[in-house]
């Protein structure tokens, strides 16, 4: 008994030492909450992550405004967005935790005008200058000449248009409501953007992108803007945009690439940037989306281990955003975030120190 006791000492002990020789990161969990236009690539990424590191991410996937609201009270590691902090948010979180909050893009997508129109099954060409007086309630029916103009040959019934717009704080509303008040001065005056607005009498309202496009599927006559993955896994029709150019263009990753590209060429040194109406090409309603972090860390193991993960996500993560219907970071703005990660440390020191120009080194 002597000798089995003796063994079965040595084999917890040998046990106890392996599992404290395991890496901190591995047993720790980043709890981070925010948007949904997002979540189909995130949902991947930190599954593959998971596998790899042995790191549990807890993504909420709950809107762009509740993921600044629980970034700004510091009750998440990290918050997400598609719609950028203003000036006065970031100035608002700062002076609660005493910290700088950090926008780091992760990926590209497209905002789309996906629709449910009785025999329509083509996709539906739409001007800028039609699409805010479809969702002001200007424009009120499916058969409107100003729509038919557009489409020719195509069958619109006399329906009534319900309009489907997201009723949560939304990163997916702001890059939609940015691109109507550039192509709608009546529209940047009565309704504004941002990641709530005041919609029109008798629109409804749906929580997420998953909730729009359910909402979208089920009600005849309807249209709402989604993120492209969702209308996708839906199966359901978008329509093409016409850019600045007078192309209509579909919602492809090229489409949105281009526009990336023509916008993205002066990208304020905080990557707070819209993308939305470019003037060189490319598809017209798309946006970035970013991680919120705090350039301050207060958990040195889960800093290093969000410092990690977004290294991995920027570079080669990326190879992921294609099949799920996302756009890749430009090379150009991938070199600029490994410098902005760079930023994130803690207790004064980073984490990694930027070297200009080849994204980063440890």
């Amino acid at each position: 008994m002597m000798i089995n006791r003796k063994a079965f000492l040595a084999l917890a002990a040998a046990l106890f030492a392996i599992v404290s020789a395991m890496p901190a990161a591995a047993q720790l969990q980043i709890n981070g909450a925010g948007a949904t236009f997002p979540y189909v690539l995130y949902s991947k990424w930190f599954e593959v992550y998971k596998n790899k590191t042995g790191i549990q991410f807890n993504y909420q996937s709950i809107g762009s405004g509740g993921g600044i609201k629980q970034i700004t009270e510091g009750t998440v590691d990290f918050g997400a967005s598609d719609g950028a902090m203003t000036d006065e948010q970031i100035a608002t979180a700062k002076s609660k935790q005493g910290r700088d909050i950090l926008h780091i893009p992760m990926t590209l997508g497209a905002v789309v005008l996906t629709f449910n129109v009785p025999g329509v099954t083509t996709k539906l060409k739409l001007k800028p200058a039609v699409i805010p007086d479809i969702f002001a309630g200007i424009i009120k029916k499916w058969n409107d000449p100003r729509i038919k103009e557009s489409n020719p040959g195509v069958t619109l019934p006399d329906m009534a248009i319900i309009v489907v717009h997201r009723s949560d704080g939304s990163g997916t509303t702001a890059i939609f409501t940015d691109y109507l008040c550039k192509v709608s001065g009546y529209w940047q005056k009565t309704y504004g953007k941002g990641t709530s607005v005041n919609w029109a009498q008798g629109t409804l309202g749906a929580k997420g992108n998953e909730g729009v496009a359910g909402q979208v599927k089920q009600t005849k006559g309807s249209i709402g803007y989604v993120e492209l993955a969702y209308a996708v896994q839906n199966k359901l029709e978008y329509a093409e945009i016409q850019n600045k150019s007078g192309k209509y263009v579909l919602p492809t990753i090229d489409a949105v690439t281009e526009a990336a590209n023509g916008s993205l060429v002066n990208i304020p040194a905080d990557l707070r940037a819209s993308i939305t109406d470019p003037d060189k090409g490319g598809y017209p309603i798309a946006g970035m989306t970013w991680l919120l972090i705090y350039n301050d860390q207060k958990d040195q193991a889960k800093g290093k281990a969000i410092v990690d993960f977004l290294q991995w996500a920027i570079k080669d993560g990326q190879a992921f955003c294609k099949d799920l219907h996302y756009a890749p970071l430009p090379q150009k703005v991938v070199d600029l975030c490994m410098k902005k990660i760079g930023e994130i440390g803690f207790g004064g020191k980073p984490y990694i120190t930027p070297v200009a120009g080849k994204g980063g080194k440890k």
